[in-house]
């Protein structure tokens, strides 16, 4: 996922993605507490995700402010 994309969705469903993907880093430091995480890499790439929708969601906010 990318900026641009992310740029395209409504604050609304960002913030259902947001939440999604919060999840599946919670889920993911269970598997890896437990060694059953196969997929380290995914943490890494949720991690940025869920920093880049908190991004466009806060340009969102700040353009909406103006």
């Amino acid at each position: 996922m990318n900026a641009q994309e992310l740029k395209a969705k409504t604050p609304d469903e960002l913030r259902d993605q947001l939440i999604s993907l919060k999840k599946e880093a919670f889920n993911l430091r269970f598997q890896q507490a437990t060694n059953q995480l196969e997929n380290t890499a995914r943490m890494r790439t949720v991690r940025r995700d869920v920093a880049r929708i908190k991004t466009v969601l806060n340009q969102k906010a700040a353009e909406a402010a103006k």
